[in-house]
């Protein structure tokens, strides 16, 4: 079993070795929903746009949870590597398989149930509710893909790996984009094709993956491991739940605004769309460190070395914050040109950039809260990311948005600055966590 320990060497070395690989991986399978919608614009109206732009809000929502529940997993794992227990990691890597089998099931169950009244939930547009519907079912139906891949790469990145991951999800990237141009142009599927190629590629990310594992021999596992172990798999619920909690309230303010937006015409249920879609497209940063702080961190603290872990969380800011700045300032000059690649139409074009303008300071005010929300998860006090996160929704995001919308009608730069408020606030309150805990010597 290839394992790489990063509670040892040189730290910035290992979060650049670890994190990059980690952010090509989020930025493919980002890219994912930035080709849909980008194919879908350049062969369909608004309709099929705003259906598509619904509909991936959705899945999107849907993978982060996956992917803060399998966090557990991560650290856990990254806790066994650093204490050099090999059966500790066996027995991680099987109680996943098994609490993923049925998380798979019950989700696909439960949400192909559940379509329409999803879009009905969220005032889609009436001229795309048949394409997000048709979007949602295929998408939905392809669920264990979706799954098996996330939890393929928590267990990868738990051990050290995130090389691994970047390459299953490359292969599967090509094959998206492919098939987007195939579906949505000469054969004009519209919404439904842009589903069919996004489920079919995660269904061949996995196949390689497993693929992979088999012929390098890379994880092994014995039947007993597969036996839920009910310490390890309260550990591994306890740290992952509140992540998967927090991750989704976030994810639902997001649809709540897009409830706003659709509320206010197709032009700018469009505009949000494509705003959506670019931000989770440069969030790449502070979630790829978001996860880098709480495996490196995960491992020091099995180790033993709570000091390593605390460096780890003052570098992820420093990075983040100063890339988040970054594109802070870009987007204040090339947002113009920039949304004209994804749609002709002026008038959401003009949207968009309003939108874009005043959200993209979100970029560098997250940057400080997600790897807090990383080293709090690898302390295993992953219920202070959900409390600060729920605040943040409750308290500025979804309230802010709606009054942005009453106050500046005319205008969705108002609406813009709810985001980087939230975000604000949950940066105050980590920072208030980490110093209390800090003078009481827990972290």
């Amino acid at each position: 079993m290839t394992q790489h320990n990063l509670a040892k060497g040189n730290l910035f070395h290992n979060m650049l070795l670890f994190s990059l690989p980690y952010l090509l991986s989020y930025f493919l399978q980002t890219l994912y929903g930035l080709a849909d919608l980008l194919i879908a614009g350049q062969f369909n109206g608004a309709d099929v746009l705003s259906a598509v732009s619904i509909g991936s809000q959705v899945m999107h929502m849907l993978t982060v949870m996956i992917v803060g529940l399998a966090m557990g997993t991560t650290v856990m794992i990254g806790r066994f590597v650093g204490a050099e227990d090999e059966a500790g990691v066996q027995r991680a890597i099987g109680n996943t398989v098994s609490l993923f089998v049925m998380v798979a099931l019950i989700a696909t169950t439960g949400l192909l149930c559940l379509v329409q009244p999803i879009t009905t939930a969220l005032s889609t547009p009436a001229e795309a509710v048949q394409g997000a519907n048709v979007y949602l079912r295929i998408c939905f139906a392809g669920i264990p893909f979706i799954v098996a891949y996330n939890v393929l790469s928590s267990i990868f990145r738990g051990m050290g790996d995130s090389r691994s991951p970047m390459i299953f999800i490359a292969v599967a990237c090509v094959v998206n984009i492919l098939l987007d141009v195939l579906f949505m142009g000469p054969m004009q599927l519209g919404a439904a094709g842009a589903a069919l190629g996004t489920v079919v590629a995660q269904a061949v990310s996995v196949a390689f993956a497993l693929y992979s594992i088999w012929k390098k021999d890379l994880i092994r596992i014995h039947a007993s491991d597969l036996h839920l172990d009910g310490k390890l798999f309260r550990q591994i619920l306890g740290i992952g739940v509140p992540i998967a909690c927090q991750d989704g309230f976030i994810q639902i303010s997001f649809l709540v605004i897009t409830v706003i937006a659709n509320r206010r015409g197709l032009d700018i249920s469009a505009a949000v769309g494509i705003v959506e879609k670019t931000i989770s497209f440069l969030f790449l940063v502070p979630s790829s460190m978001l996860s880098t702080v709480s495996t490196i961190a995960a491992q020091s603290i099995g180790a033993g070395d709570l000091t390593r872990a605390r460096k780890t969380l003052r570098y992820g800011i420093g990075i983040t914050v100063s890339i988040g700045l970054f594109f802070s300032i870009l987007f204040q000059f090339i947002s113009g040109p920039f949304f004209a690649l994804f749609t002709k139409d002026p008038v959401v074009q003009e949207l968009a950039v309003q939108y874009m303008r005043t959200y993209v300071l979100d970029c560098m005010v997250a940057g400080v809260h997600f790897p807090f929300s990383g080293f709090f998860s690898a302390s295993g006090l992953s219920i202070l990311s959900f409390i600060h996160n729920l605040c943040s929704v409750l308290l500025v995001r979804i309230p802010g948005a709606w009054l942005a919308t009453k106050l500046f009608p005319d205008t969705l730069y108002a609406m813009g600055l709810a985001a980087p408020a939230g975000s604000l606030l949950s940066a105050i309150f980590c920072l208030v966590f980490y110093l209390v805990l800090r003078r009481k010597g827990r972290i």
